[in-house]
């Protein structure tokens, strides 16, 4: 079946075509068709294809001055072929379509401008050289002759495996292939992950390509977050580890420390005994206080008040809560004039006992 092609007459068709010449200006495609073939006959078509871009370029090359080239119609080249492979390969007939051929002869079919090697050279700038019909032609040839290659070649017959796969579907239905291709949830989340900052990286590149100076000024704010944060991390460090710097001198001579805090404990322990549980609680609390201050976590002054002294310790430190409970307690009775009991007493011991105030 030849479908409208002439492979006998193909020389007859090059000189008719040359009436045909003002149609290559209007650029028009004709429809899309298909031609069932055989094998043989698609061997032959190639071979007749090859013939034309042979002549096509001989055409060129006697004429390289000419307008256009009507030996390069690409009308030449027919319809697509549906190609019927023979019995017994269990292949579908492939259509094959010959728009690169028609594409390369439009092309070659008129005289190439400075302006289309020019947009051609940037089109294929990754190539050392951009490529001029000549070479299009060329390399059409090296298509065909691969392609008559393949279709001349035995044609190879699919072999069946439906033994093999049985065997292989018993093998995966074993227990110990059993949770193989299961997927946990956590590599689920862990996938989507992936996904999600893969498409947030891609989309904020995209942008940095069209706004370079989006990118610059997400570097700045991100330096200024950093040293931001770092500045205010050497603030708390220094406000924190304010009172552990302080130098190994005496204490004044009315700071709490000045007195050992085992004398204080006596202090409070004589008051006890006389039932003056006010003056008790006030004598424990100094106890507690020059216990701490003589470990060096503040610097010696008298002059602070209870809840400055409150405010020396670190925010993580574990005597906070003892600290704070026995100062609220000491403020109540001796400044806020509370009435004071053994059992205010015996509870000042415990929370000075925690704070390191140990009664023998």
């Amino acid at each position: 079946m030849n479908c409208g092609r002439s492979d006998s007459g193909w020389r007859r068709a090059a000189v008719l075509l040359a009436l045909a010449s003002a149609a290559l200006a209007a650029h028009a495609e004709p429809p899309e068709s298909w031609c069932d073939t055989s094998a043989t006959e698609y061997i032959q078509h190639l071979q007749n294809f090859d013939r034309i871009v042979t002549v096509c370029q001989s055409a060129r090359a006697a004429q390289p001055q000419a307008a256009s080239f009507a030996a390069c119609d690409p009308a030449q080249v027919g319809p697509n072929d549906r190609v019927a492979w023979p019995a017994g390969t269990n292949a579908a007939p492939r259509e094959i379509r010959y728009d690169w051929l028609r594409q390369t002869l439009a092309r070659a079919a008129k005289k190439e401008s400075t302006a289309d090697a020019d947009s051609r050279s940037i089109l294929t700038r990754t190539k050392k050289r951009a490529l001029n019909i000549n070479d299009l032609l060329a390399e059409a040839r090296q298509r065909l002759a691969f392609d008559t290659q393949q279709a001349a070649s035995p044609a190879t017959i699919n072999p069946g495996y439906g033994q093999e796969r049985k065997k292989l579907n018993a093998i995966l239905t074993d227990s110990a292939y059993r949770h193989t291709a299961d997927i946990s949830p956590r590599e689920r989340l862990l996938e989507w992950l992936d996904g999600l900052l893969h498409r947030i990286f891609a989309g904020a590149a995209r942008i940095g390509e069209h706004m370079p100076w989006l990118v610059w000024a997400l570097c700045l704010l991100l330096l200024a977050a950093i040293l931001t944060a770092l500045i205010w991390f050497l603030i708390r460090q220094q406000r924190n580890a304010r009172v552990r710097l302080t130098p190994d001198l005496a204490p004044a001579p009315d700071a709490p420390s000045a007195r050992e805090w085992q004398l204080w404990l006596q202090d409070a322990q004589t008051m006890a005994a006389q039932d003056r549980w006010r003056e008790a609680v006030h004598f424990v609390y100094w106890a507690a206080i020059a216990k701490l201050e003589s470990l060096r976590l503040w610097p010696a002054d008298r002059a602070r008040t209870p809840r400055e002294y409150l405010h020396l310790l670190a925010a993580g430190d574990a005597r906070q809560s003892s600290l704070t409970a026995l100062t609220h307690s000491f403020e109540h009775i001796w400044y806020g004039g509370r009435a004071a009991a053994s059992a205010d007493y015996q509870a000042a011991l415990e929370l000075a006992a925690s704070l390191g105030v140990k009664t023998p």
